[in-house]
């Protein structure tokens, strides 16, 4: 049964004695069908141990922006400790550094930023006219005839309903071949399997947060393998997340992540065995929550 317990399972955090900075947690990063963790993994238990660090009541703050870089690649099912340093808390604003060690090497760190926010003017990008997310076919369907490459029943199981939520692609999925138009820019749905559990030591609406921080990093790089015509399954082909911005324009609704968000994607630039990714996230209803920006490694023999 598809559900999204993986991502609960990457943002439980276990408090722990700090040795660098001020406040210490760890996690253990989630199975995946590749030689290193998913990176969203990271960004997600990072930006939970932050938020954990800032109180987000009525009266109080939340994340609106998180840059962060991947140092080395972290083990999968293995424990990563997050530390926290406290390095601001002001009326308006505080932030936080946070860098993940694993076998006392650092493997990943950012900076996050939390805001009280305050009346100002509005504006948000629109979202693009596209097919509904009930006339696309699931990765799981689209998957289930299909093989080739360097995919194995692993990995099909893995893209099918391993990762917690529903992902469908327009024009079509980069897994076994570019299907669709190899243009610089593509749109996914994304819906958990099931409604996002609670999360001991995260309110509603950081929880929900951490997971737009945690799917976010799946399918950015593929408007980018879509224009090389670099599809996953592609032998050779070496991807690697080198670093990775994100702003929380709007905090999310009630319920709002556990219904399809719309993830409009384009790339940014390819050169030098490096891509740039650009994502923007809609509610259904055309809301413009977040805007995620990201580099990785590409390389392809």
């Amino acid at each position: 049964m598809t559900t999204s317990e993986i991502f609960t399972a990457s943002v439980t955090l276990k408090e722990t004695e700090a040795q660098h900075f001020d406040v210490a947690f760890t996690a253990v990063t989630q199975p995946c069908p590749w030689p290193k963790a998913y990176g969203g993994d990271l960004v997600a238990a990072a930006a939970a141990a932050a938020m954990r660090t800032v109180p987000d009541g009525p009266d109080g703050k939340h994340l609106h922006s998180m840059h962060s870089y991947f140092m080395r690649p972290a083990d999968i099912g293995a424990e990563v400790r997050y530390e926290v340093e406290l390095l601001r808390d002001g009326r308006g604003y505080g932030t936080r550094q946070v860098r993940a060690y694993q076998s006392g090497k650092p493997v990943y760190v950012a900076l996050a930023s939390f805001a009280k926010g305050e009346p100002s003017g509005t504006f948000a990008q629109t979202a693009p006219e596209v097919p509904g997310p009930e006339t696309l076919p699931t990765s799981a369907e689209y998957l289930a005839s299909r093989d080739g490459g360097t995919m194995t029943d692993e990995s099909k199981a893995y893209w099918s309903g391993g990762r917690s939520f529903d992902m469908r692609h327009i024009p079509g999925p980069v897994y076994l071949t570019v299907d669709g138009e190899r243009a610089p820019h593509q749109a996914i749905w994304v819906k958990p399997y099931d409604a996002l559990r609670p999360v001991d030591g995260l309110s509603t609406t950081q929880r929900d947060l951490a997971a737009l921080a945690y799917v976010c990093d799946y399918t950015i790089l593929e408007p980018v393998l879509r224009v090389l015509d670099l599809p996953w399954a592609k032998p050779g082909l070496v991807t690697a997340s080198l670093d990775h911005a994100m702003w929380f324009h709007r905090v999310p609704g009630a319920g709002v992540l556990d219904d399809w968000l719309l993830y409009a994607q384009q790339a940014g630039a390819a050169e030098h065995g490096r891509g740039l990714g650009q994502g923007t996230f809609f509610t259904r209803d055309g809301e413009h929550l977040a805007t995620v920006v990201q580099e990785g490694m590409i390389r392809a023999s």
